[in-house]
């Protein structure tokens, strides 16, 4: 599994997200709490970015319509989006948050 350093740990908001890409891949990398999560930048239901949006109770909210999705599974938690967003895995490591988009 390849993992690519996207950003310094600081430089994502306290339950926020910053919009990185890999690969020409938007990616959405949040923190709530002392988690750091990582899945796809871009709102399967309207296609806007995810990382504008609010991160409460481990979801992150979708700004324009208001869908928000489990930042664990990616899964929508209410309407109107009804499929999911991927994941990819993180790690933190001195300091620095790197994401992995896939099992290479």
């Amino acid at each position: 599994m390849t993992f690519t350093k996207v950003c310094a740990l600081e430089e994502i908001p306290a339950d926020g997200a910053l919009g990185v890409e890999i690969d020409d891949t938007p990616v959405a990398v949040v923190r709530s709490g002392d988690d750091v999560f990582a899945l796809s930048d871009i709102c399967s239901h309207a296609e806007v970015s995810l990382s504008e949006g609010e991160i409460y109770n481990g979801t992150i909210e979708c700004w324009l319509h208001g869908s928000c999705f489990d930042l664990r599974s990616g899964k929508p938690t209410n309407p109107p989006a009804t499929q999911p967003v991927a994941t990819y895995k993180v790690k933190v490591e001195g300091g620095d948050v790197y994401v992995s988009l896939g099992d290479d």
